[in-house]
């Protein structure tokens, strides 16, 4: 593994894990019902808008050519708002397990995806590292406690939106590496997000008058920060990263950070014990990572680079 493809895979890492605990905090968040989904998403979008925006104010001017503005829209739209609504929607209507269990879908999608718009081709090899780490989560899933907070039940509504956020975000992994990668992260990011707010604004507008921010409790805007900073600038900062440096089915075999990071959490406040079957289920993800990795679909594209 050459220097940029080992910090594609720590960027990638560090992306998930953010989005493993944040899977926890917008529970939290859910559950207060204190504030709409839509209107989070535009509040995502303000905050990670002025923190691009003012970071670039340091940085090198990069023009983006006219002909890209169209298509960085569109990755906006696939990348940030729709999955971004629709998860935020969903942990109103699902349990953090099944939660889990639904994000596990995106490596799956992703890797099609990219073999029709990329053409990475689906070797036998790499199938069988996405099942292995497949079958390591849902053995992680299903011997752990439904503990971790959230609801008590899941409706179809949640399955639906959590399957249409999987569905988009493998969309934009397949599909917009190139764009990706041929702007700054700061430069791209600035301008997805932006469009976001502009995407986003018409439907919330409602929600973020009649939205009492006096009456929020002071946990749920530390998780609200966490949200924005964390999951949203930092994360969306570090995502471009990974993307420029490895394949698209490898960045999303890294979703499956996020069921093991909500057992750990669980685990170490104990609502869940760590079981023999656990540690296996660990074992088996990361073991699909590395054939994945080592498949040979995946090294022409990460020698080019």
């Amino acid at each position: 593994m050459n220097k940029q493809s080992f910090s594609g895979h720590l960027t990638a890492f560090a992306t998930y894990a953010i989005f493993g605990f944040n899977i926890i905090f917008c529970k939290g968040i859910a559950s207060a019902d204190c504030i709409a989904p839509i209107a989070l998403t535009t509040m995502r979008a303000i905050g990670a808008t002025a923190l691009f925006w003012t970071l670039s104010l340091f940085l090198p001017k990069e023009k983006v050519e006219r002909k890209d503005y169209l298509r960085i829209l569109l990755a906006s739209m696939m990348g940030l708002f729709i999955p971004q609504l629709t998860f935020l929607s969903a942990c109103e209507h699902t349990t953090t397990i099944d939660t889990s269990i639904l994000s596990s879908l995106t490596p799956i999608m992703t890797m099609f995806v990219a073999a029709i718009f990329l053409k990475e081709p689906i070797t036998l090899k790499k199938a069988g590292g996405v099942a292995i780490s497949f079958g390591g989560v849902i053995l992680l899933i299903l011997n752990s406690v439904r503990a971790t907070g959230g609801v008590d039940h899941t409706d179809p509504i949640g399955v639906l939106l959590l399957i249409l956020n999987t569905f988009t975000f493998a969309m934009y992994l397949g599909i917009f590496r190139p764009l990706v990668s041929k702007y700054s992260v700061v430069t791209f990011m600035k301008w997805a997000f932006l469009f976001v707010i502009f995407e986003s604004l018409p439907l919330s507008i409602g929600s973020l008058t009649k939205t009492d921010f006096g009456m929020i409790p002071g946990d749920v805007w530390w998780k609200i920060g966490y949200l924005i900073f964390f999951a949203t600038f930092l994360a969306y900062f570090l995502l471009p990263m990974a993307q420029k440096r490895i394949r698209p089915t490898l960045i999303s075999l890294y979703g499956y950070l996020q069921p093991i990071i909500a057992t750990i959490v669980a685990i170490c406040i104990g609502t869940d014990l760590m079981t023999w079957q656990k540690g296996l289920a660990v074992i088996m993800v990361i073991a699909g990572l590395t054939i994945v990795n080592n498949s040979r679909a995946a090294k022409p594209a990460e020698s080019k680079e």
